[in-house]
């Protein structure tokens, strides 16, 4: 083997373990209200990927801030707002949603994001769609 081609390798293994996937990802939301005689799915963008994290075994051995747990979430956002059909008269219609504008590892910000990951559940209309 050659040596540039041994050092692009080791050079891709490291960038590889120490680069972040977190990006924003394409992801559809289903909203409905009971009220409201349609479900509405609404295209946004999430925050998704991989962060590197460090293993909290050992955490008696290490700093404090060498246990760092980061996941993938929101750098800059807006909010959009969506009206949802066949809502009656007395019935609030909008639904306001985030859209991932750019995306970060870091901290779990509970002020805007759900941080524990739970069950996948399934994102669905019990109604007809419009």
């Amino acid at each position: 083997m050659s040596s540039f081609l041994v050092i692009s390798l080791l050079f891709g293994l490291t960038f590889g373990q120490t680069a972040s996937l977190c990006a924003p990802s394409k992801y559809t939301i289903h909203v409905e209200k009971k009220e409201c005689a349609y479900c509405l799915a609404i295209n946004t963008t999430i925050c998704a990927g991989f962060c590197m994290t460090r293993d909290s075994n050992g955490k008696k051995l290490l700093l404090r801030s060498a246990l760092s747990q980061n996941v993938c979430t929101y750098k800059e956002m807006l909010y959009q707002t969506a009206l949802i059909p066949g809502c009656p008269r007395h019935t609030i219609p909008y639904y306001s949603y985030p859209v991932a504008v750019s995306c970060k590892c870091g901290k779990c910000n509970t002020d805007y994001s759900d941080c524990v990951q739970e069950k996948v559940r399934t994102n669905y209309c019990t109604k007809p769609q419009k």
